[in-house]
């Protein structure tokens, strides 16, 4: 057998410069492992499992590892576990989304170097399942998507309470003084009572969705709960279709399309998804060649209705979205939208799918296409000489009344000086300006956090002051809602205009022209750009990961993925 149609163990030899003993080394190390020789000569279905005791939303995955090995048993493949890193939220530094490319490295890597037939990729917070889904894109080996699924929702008095949307409205109580101490300690401990991702549509849910739409991801998997049984027996069918596609594989590179991706951009800005899944979808289209256009984004906005009713948008949960119907039912409002020709994991097309019985659908979550939640898409592209290249506005979670304004900059030049400053009783700053944090973008010593939800100063909270326009080129968490203009493109670190913001410049928002205007003349813009250095310290004056990251991430319209991980072009 060529060693290219070969299977399980014998895929992928250690190279001794002979084969046969290759061979012979490899099963006898096997044999240590307790595996019998007929067990040695099946296919294997890899297991990339992204488990961590810091990655609370991953706390229930050991479970779930045995649920997807029993499905690959039954589909006659050799189950094997391996882990990547992982990559939790909340606790990493500066940012998860610096780490992510790491994971999609390591991912990508672990999959082309070890022998497996297929894999199954466990993942659900935020990074990882983009991380996943790019290493597969790359490496291009039959891959199922299965992710940890959201938490329950818990209670405060006779509020439910889900990470992390009600965290960030509480706190803002908090700082507005309507919380007392004891009141937010109190609700500190019923925020996130489960595994599980976020019970919002946050960054997690959206990509969650995103990849059951692209097809990586069995359909109806995604909005599962975390500890509901049905989370088990969906691991026990995505081993199993895992092990039965090496048979007929299907590959990434055929599910993941320019069909399928504008697929996954119609149900992102029908659900009001995260901001972050823009970049995320970005980097893993990129990783085949495909571009996202945001002028394209627009052009799907304009006529693609919202339709779940979730927060941080609406009024639900994840769990309600579930018993709601799920992706599917908005699927199948926006079939007359939709590439009905894509391919799942299971070779099914989406067409297909779409007629069969859709079950029950709660319409106070998710809505008709005749009488949607927004007439137009949750997210919208700016664009203007403060963002030749884009910025994003979550337009379904913002204040309307803000739509069309004209206001002052306040500017503040970094994270340090935005928490130095913004509750300072002396700062000069009115509801009506407009909040300006610059140099918190990928290249920035910040890595791009989800700092963009910038906090309302204290003052103006204490007079009921709930929303402002706010501008950066940061991130924000999916979990949050407000008038934020986010991922400016190109960043003020490497002296994109947004750099050149000054306090007192007028700044101009049109979000029906989709426009975002800095109203200071060209004249004075080239004197400030002149006199205009880069805060950011240089790749060859730092070491290991930080280096790469500083020499290879690419801008946030191209998905802040590292350019030496793009497809290499055909000569």
């Amino acid at each position: 057998m060529d060693e290219q149609d070969a299977q399980g163990f014998a895929r992928g030899l250690t190279n001794y410069g002979d084969k046969d003993f290759s061979v012979y080394l490899r099963n006898s190390f096997a044999a240590s492992m307790g595996y019998s020789r007929e067990v040695l000569k099946k296919p294997i279905v890899g297991i990339a499992n992204s488990f961590s005791g810091f990655n609370n939303c991953h706390r229930h995955f050991p479970e779930l590892l045995e649920a997807v090995k029993r499905g690959v048993l039954l589909g006659g493949g050799l189950p094997i576990e391996f882990p990547t890193i992982s990559l939790g939220e909340v606790f990493l530094s500066p940012t998860s989304l610096k780490f992510r490319n790491l994971m999609a490295m390591d991912t990508e890597e672990m999959i082309r170097a070890q022998p497996m037939d297929a894999v199954v990729l466990m993942g659900g917070c935020d990074k990882t399942v983009p991380a996943q889904l790019m290493g597969a894109a790359s490496a291009d080996l039959p891959a199922v998507q299965l992710v940890a699924g959201p938490m329950m929702t818990s209670r405060y008095g006779e509020e439910r309470l889900g990470a992390c949307t009600d965290c960030r409205r509480f706190w803002g109580k908090y700082r507005a003084g309507e919380v007392s101490a004891e009141q937010i300690d109190d609700i500190e401990g019923r925020l996130a009572t489960t595994s599980g991702t976020c019970a919002v549509m946050g960054t997690a849910s959206t990509m969650a969705c995103i990849a059951e739409t692209l097809g990586m991801s069995l359909p109806g998997t995604a909005a599962i709960p975390a500890v509901h049984a049905d989370r088990l027996r969906a691991a026990e069918a995505s081993g199993r279709a895992a092990a039965q596609m090496i048979g007929s594989p299907i590959r990434p590179s055929q599910i993941i399309t320019e069909k399928s991706v504008e697929n996954a951009l119609r149900v992102l800005l029908a659900l009001g998804g995260s901001t972050n899944a823009i970049i995320h979808l970005t980097a893993i289209a990129g990783r085949l060649g495909i571009k996202i256009s945001l002028d394209r984004l627009n052009a799907l906005s304009d006529d693609t209705p919202v339709l779940v009713n979730l927060k941080p948008v609406g009024a639900h949960y994840m769990e309600d979205f579930f018993f709601a119907g799920g992706v599917g039912a908005v699927l199948r409002e926006l079939r007359p939208l939709l590439h009905l020709d894509t391919i799942s994991v299971t070779g099914e097309t989406l067409g297909d799918r779409l007629e069969q019985d859709p079950g029950y659908i709660d319409r106070r979550v998710i809505a008709t296409a005749e009488a949607p939640l927004e007439p137009q898409g949750g997210l919208v592209a700016l664009f203007g000489n403060l963002a030749p290249r884009g910025a994003i506005l979550k337009r379904s979670a913002a204040d309307k009344t803000l739509f069309e304004k004209e206001g002052r900059a306040v500017v503040f030049s970094s994270l340090e000086d935005l928490a130095a400053r913004v509750d300072d009783p002396d700062l000069d700053i009115t509801a009506d300006d407009i909040m300006v944090l610059q140099n918190a973008g990928p290249k920035s010593a910040s890595g791009m956090p989800e700092a963009g939800y910038l906090p309302i100063p204290k003052k103006l909270s204490a007079q009921g002051v709930k929303d402002m326009i706010r501008i950066s080129d940061a991130r924000m968490s999916g979990t949050a809602f407000g008038t934020i203009i986010l991922h400016v493109a190109p960043e003020a670190s490497t002296g994109g205009p947004l750099a050149l913001v000054r306090n007192g410049d007028r700044i101009r928002l049109s979000v029906s022209g989709k426009r975002i205007e800095l109203l200071v003349d060209e004249d004075e813009l080239a004197r400030r750009r002149s006199e205009w250095s880069s805060p950011l310290v240089p790749p060859e004056q730092r070491r290991g990961y930080d280096r790469l990251y500083a020499s290879e991430v690419l801008q946030a319209d191209e998905g802040c993925d590292f350019a030496f991980l793009q497809p290499i072009a055909e000569s």
